[in-house]
Order: structure tokens, then C-alpha cells, then sequence
């Protein structure tokens, strides 16, 4: 597990508006490598700023598949964008209804 004064061995950092996603690549005590994965979104309570956090933690038993289902669902995306003007795409399958960009 993390220990909150850990060093990441490296990261990268992505500010994309309200919202900066951290990558940052760690060892266990076992010097096994994992990724963290952290959203930080700006929001404002009161007039005063706050930041809403949420991390996963992805270990090296999940690296490939993680990277295989996102880069499938990254190609489909890139697919859907070319198909389809509208950012909502409407399916046909009873447990899926809508799909929008704007929520990934």
C-alpha cells in the first residue's frame, strides 16, 4: 500500500481547465512498480477554493489489461468522433442508453 511520504519515482502532471490528473509511477516495499492515478477538480464552496480528489491505484498484475482496455476504448472514441457530429450517441442496447464524451 501507499505510505503517504513516499517519493514517486516519476510523474506526470495533465492540467486540462478545472481539472489536473497527476500519473505518478511508485514502488512498493517490494519494489514492485504500480500507478497512481489522481483527479483533483477545483471547486468553489462559499467563495473559498477546494479540490475534490479521486485516486486509483493500478498494480503491476493489471498494467496490460488496463492498457489494452484503454486503448481500445481511446480507438473507439477516436471511431465514434468521426461518425457521429453530436457528442451523445444513443444505443440500442437495453442496459447502455447514451453515451457522452464530456462524461470521461
Amino acid at each position: 500500500m501507499e505510505r503517504e511520504n513516499q517519493q514517486a519515482i516519476y510523474s506526470k502532471v495533465i492540467r486540462a481547465g478545472k481539472r489536473t490528473y497527476f500519473f505518478d509511477v511508485k514502488s512498493t516495499k517490494g519494489s514492485d512498480l504500480y500507478l497512481t492515478v489522481t483527479e483533483s477538480k477545483k471547486t468553489t464552496d462559499d467563495g473559498r477554493e477546494n479540490y475534490e480528489k479521486h485516486k486509483i491505484f493500478l498494480y503491476k498484475e493489471d498494467f496490460d489489461k488496463f492498457q489494452e482496455g484503454l486503448e481500445d476504448v481511446l480507438a473507439k472514441i477516436k471511431e465514434l468522433r468521426a461518425t457521429y457530429e453530436s457528442p451523445t450517441i444513443q444505443y440500442a442496447s437495453s442496459t447502455i442508453e447514451s453515451f457522452s464524451f464530456e462524461e470521461l
